[in-house]
């Protein structure tokens, strides 16, 4: 595989750029500056002009060497997800996979037996972590291939190019990666995230989603004495949770079937609380979910009481398809780069979100593009170094589509 993408990949995720769910600073973490800091000084060593705002973005420009009027801009995100820890990330990079176990730390292996995909990459290179923290390809893939993509531009004058823009943002993996996204400031017309799974993923589709904290105050005394007095919270939340449809649970859903998710919970006899996601495509479906959610905290308040259950319900972002469409061009040009490198285009639904669902609604169009990764937010994910590679090549396939591209 390209060696300078890879040597970069393997510096980037060794930075610790997990961010924090549920608190108010931004960025949720201090540590992600640092990789944003890297990037920048980067950036700055190559002859970019790129600049680091209060928040953490960072921002960078490539002006156009042809006579083109459209900007075209990458984004990737630095922060990796608390699922698991991402601090003292150890590579191993197995070249020439032969389709066996790949041997981890602490007796862990990554199989193809519980990972059939593996299967479809022999010959090829496997990066993962050591499987004591996740590898953080999600996304720091798509910061390795932008980086490359601008140093291969900036090295090569001869690629013409219209204006490039480029910006890497924090908090992506907690819902808050565009919350003080600079979309004026970054100049770009349209725009694509780096931020996909396997090789010819092209999503523009993404699900409606919202938050959902719930609280519940329960009554602790003695067990002992507890007959028609005790209310434990714990039992009041598997309640709660037994009510949700099971066939809605994350499990036993795909394409685009939405889902209710309990991401995490926390409690005793006396008091406890669980945060959960709650996610469709369909805008409807979706706002029927939200309402049964709400009306099981209801019926649970008639049950034992009125302010036993709380719930605080907030939506994240919302499906960016109605937002793409009228820039179909950028889906389209996509496909053509994808076949341009030798690659069988995937138009898939994306089953989460990424920092462009919300830039879509804000008025930067930016459908999604593969980086590689695979097992993203766990202890077994990976990335192919020849899917990178070929990241890469679309990227620049991109570049030169859209040289002849004038805004209408």
């Amino acid at each position: 595989m390209n060696q300078k993408l890879l040597k970069r990949f393997l510096k980037y995720v060794r930075f610790d750029t997990e961010s924090v769910p549920d608190v108010e600073q931004f960025p949720s973490s201090a540590k992600q500056r640092d990789l944003l800091k890297l990037l920048c000084e980067e950036l700055t060593g190559m002859g970019v002009a790129a600049r680091m705002d209060d928040y953490g973005y960072v921002y960078a420009t490539i002006p156009a060497n042809v006579d083109v009027d459209y900007s075209l801009g990458f984004i990737a995100h630095v922060d990796t997800s608390s699922a698991v820890s991402g601090k003292d990330v150890k590579p191993i990079v197995t070249e020439n996979y032969d389709g066996k176990d790949i041997t981890l730390a602490e007796g862990r292996v990554l199989s193809p037996k519980s990972f059939p995909d593996l299967l479809g990459h022999l010959g090829q290179t496997i990066i993962s972590s050591d499987g004591t923290t996740l590898l953080g390809a999600d996304d720091k893939a798509g910061v390795a291939a932008i980086m490359t993509l601008v140093e291969t531009v900036v090295t090569h004058p001869e690629i013409e190019h219209g204006r490039l823009c480029v910006a890497f943002t924090p908090d992506e993996e907690v819902g808050r990666g565009a919350d003080f996204f600079d979309v004026k400031g970054f100049g770009a017309d349209g725009a694509y995230t780096v931020d996909g799974g396997g090789v010819g993923e092209l999503e523009y589709e993404n699900f409606n989603a919202a938050s959902a904290k719930v609280h519940i105050k329960g009554m602790s005394v003695h067990p002992g004495t507890a007959k028609n007095v005790m209310l434990n919270a714990n039992l009041v939340l598997m309640e709660l949770q037994s009510m949700l449809p099971v066939e809605q649970n994350p499990r036993y859903t795909s394409g685009y079937e939405g889902f209710f998710h309990l991401d995490s919970m926390q409690g005793c006899c006396d008091e406890a609380t669980a945060y959960y996601i709650i996610r469709d495509h369909d805008r409807a479906k979706f706002e029927q979910k939200k309402k049964l959610f709400a009306e099981i905290c209801d019926f649970l308040n008639v049950k034992y009481g009125q302010n036993t259950v709380t719930s605080e319900i907030s939506d994240s972002y919302y499906n960016m398809k109605e937002k793409i469409l009228p820039h179909i061009h950028l889906v389209e040009n996509a496909k053509l780069a994808m076949e341009q490198a030798g690659v069988v285009p995937k138009v898939v639904p994306i089953r989460g979100g990424t920092d462009g669902a919300r830039l879509s609604y804000e008025g930067l169009p930016c459908p999604n593009l593969f980086t590689g990764g695979y097992n993203c937010h766990g202890r077994y994910e990976y990335a192919v170094g020849e899917e990178m590679d070929a990241c890469l090549r679309v990227l620049l396939n991109l570049v030169e589509i859209y040289k002849n591209r004038r805004n209408p």
